[in-house]
């Protein structure tokens, strides 16, 4: 009797797991059926959100439901990303993710409640743009080898600003340090924008920062840019060298962002995703006008955003102890 109710129950179960697959495939043949959230881990206004709010409203267009941009600061990007991390990984949640958020915040906090490899599941490299050595306009440096013989006649008494402690700027400028051997005094801030307001008033003399963020200024006159740190000329300045033509060979800092959605999210929603927002960042309605501010297009595979994880964490582990922000 045991046996036969036993059968019986194993039965029922086969036959209501039968019955659940054609249901979950249809829900994954059905993403999206409601809008989707877009997390930034970062303040309004910065470059960021100028790359990622055109995307969202072209992507909702191609999905048929909204994309919500939602902005979470805090931490260095750790709040939107820890955020990100803790939702379902049904692909309605998409994060806004960059070198710093998933290779540097790890390392700088060993507490972070997130981990990038375990918690998230790459989708596409959406862009990449390079890092470029500004300073204000009424300094006295005219080119790199100016700052660089300041910094070696007279060590520490140059400061340069950053956006904060592990940002792609700090680690830029620690980058560029250690390729001329100088030293400099780092000015962290809260924000790009802060430090940017504090370049133009005079207060700290040099950063490094985006193409995009600073391009308007340097063109106007506000800011003058001494090297892009890229193999190329960007040719939204065309006059700028790059740092091997202003003498620092093999100093190179492009900045990357992407999206990525949770790990355990269905092979067939990432790959959805992937497909559609590379068809976005194809498209010259939408490409167009973000090449003109300075941000290069990628739209990787997620496979190959896998990849340069691995590599920038390998990397960038190494800086980090060379500066002494790992132990």
């Amino acid at each position: 009797m045991h046996f036969i109710f036993r059968r019986h129950l194993m039965t029922a179960a086969t036959t209501l797991a039968c019955a659940l697959v054609p249901i979950v495939s249809l829900a994954q043949d059905d993403y999206p059926s409601r809008p989707i959230t877009l997390i930034i881990p970062f303040p309004p206004g910065g470059t960021a959100d100028g790359f990622t709010r055109p995307l969202a409203q072209a992507l909702g267009k191609r999905l048929g439901q909204p994309v919500v941009v939602e902005n979470r600061p805090g931490a260095n990007g750790s709040i939107g990303t820890t955020a990100a991390s803790q939702k379902p990984a049904d692909g309605y949640t998409i994060l806004y993710g960059t070198a710093g958020t998933l290779v540097v915040n790890p390392y700088l906090y060993p507490d972070i409640s997130y981990d990038t490899e375990r918690d998230f599941q790459p989708v596409t490299i959406t862009h990449q743009m390079p890092n470029v050595l500004v300073v204000g306009s009424d300094t006295p440096y005219k080119t790199v080898g100016d700052v660089i013989a300041e910094a070696k006649a007279h060590p520490d008494r140059l400061s340069y600003a950053s956006a904060g402690v592990g940002n792609s700027m700090h680690l830029a400028a620690e980058g560029f340090l250690a390729a001329t051997g100088t030293k400099m005094v780092h000015v962290p801030y809260k924000g790009g924008a802060d430090a940017v307001n504090d370049i133009l008033g005079g207060r700290v003399p040099l950063m490094f920062n985006n193409l995009p963020a600073i391009v308007k200024l340097v063109t106007s006159g506000k800011m003058r840019a001494l090297a892009v740190a890229d193999t190329k000329r960007s040719p939204l300045l065309p006059d700028v060298p790059t740092m091997a033509e202003a003498g620092v060979p093999g100093f190179n800092d492009m900045v990357w962002a992407g999206l990525l959605v949770h790990k355990n999210t269905d092979t067939r929603i990432v790959n959805k995703l992937s497909t559609e927002i590379r068809a976005v960042l194809q498209d010259p309605e939408f490409s167009s006008p973000q090449k003109a501010i300075g941000y290069e297009i990628v739209g990787s595979t997620p496979e190959a955003f896998a990849r340069q994880l691995k590599h920038d964490k390998e990397n960038i582990g190494t800086l980090l102890t060379r500066i002494g922000l790992r132990k």
